[in-house]
């Protein structure tokens, strides 16, 4: 079997096979962008850039594979290990947190559009375009889809907010006073956190704190919750409804795949 170092190119071979090299890393790059600026509308790591490099890196891969492989009959050996190497970029995207694992569809994401690179670097662009069509539409509208019928569960922000006032130094106000806002404002701290654990308990959701603050008298506690629209619908009415939350406040969770 030649060796890569013995494989010598002429110029009007060169030139032949650099308007066809040229021609598929453009497609890559174009089906990997298109790819990539969903991930970026999406506001994810793995945006435009990432998908134009990954998508245009197997092309090339797989194009040169062909070139160095020289007269061998096995002409796939370095276009196999892009799999390898797209599986460790892959893996480096998914985070296990304490209560849900993220970046699973960015991770898949990556591998498809690793495959999108190798179809255009074998000169298969019918097949290269319909993958990157399939693959913005499970990303757009098969979400989309999940989310009306109910079956997508999502993580929401929920900060909930008490006035319970702000503890008074006991040379100001006085021993007694400053027992008695102490203990007022220890009532109304329970009082808010026994009405998130009851709302939380009757949609069978565990109490998941990221912040829990005092500003101002104003109590502050943050949590998130994993589920479906119509859970949230039922945490977010059954929050503003008791009489020791004073305001309640949603956000998007900017991980969500």
């Amino acid at each position: 079997m030649q060796s890569p170092s013995q494989i010598h190119i002429n110029l009007f071979e060169q030139m032949a096979l650099g308007g066809t090299a040229a021609r598929r890393l453009l497609v890559a790059c174009a089906l990997g962008g298109a790819v990539g600026l969903e991930r970026e509308w999406r506001h994810k790591d793995s945006g435009l850039r990432t998908n134009m490099l990954i998508c245009m890196g197997a092309a090339l891969f797989t194009i040169m594979s062909e070139v160095l492989a020289g007269g061998a009959t096995d002409k796939s050996r370095i276009a196999s290990n892009i799999v390898q190497g797209v599986g460790f970029l892959g893996a480096g995207m998914i985070l296990h947190t304490k209560n849900r694992v993220l970046g699973l569809t960015s991770a898949a994401t990556v591998f498809v559009v690793a495959a999108i690179g190798m179809t255009c670097g074998g000169g298969m662009y019918v097949e290269a375009l319909i993958t990157t069509l399939l693959l913005l539409i499970a990303l757009q509208v098969i979400g989309a889809m999940e989310g009306r019928l109910g079956w997508k569960r999502f993580p929401m922000l929920y900060e909930v907010r008490a006035e319970v006032g702000a503890m008074l130094p006991s040379d100001v106000v006085g021993i007694d006073r400053a027992e008695s806002l102490a203990k007022g404002i220890g009532a109304a701290r329970f009082r808010m956190m026994q009405a998130i654990l009851k709302v939380l308990d009757g949609v069978g959701l565990r109490l998941h704190v990221l912040a829990h603050d005092n500003v101002a008298g104003m109590e502050r506690v943050c949590f998130s919750v994993v589920g479906t629209q119509r859970t949230h619908a039922a945490v977010l009415q059954q929050l503003k409804a008791s009489d020791a939350t004073d305001q309640v406040v949603v956000f998007r969770d900017v991980e969500e795949e």
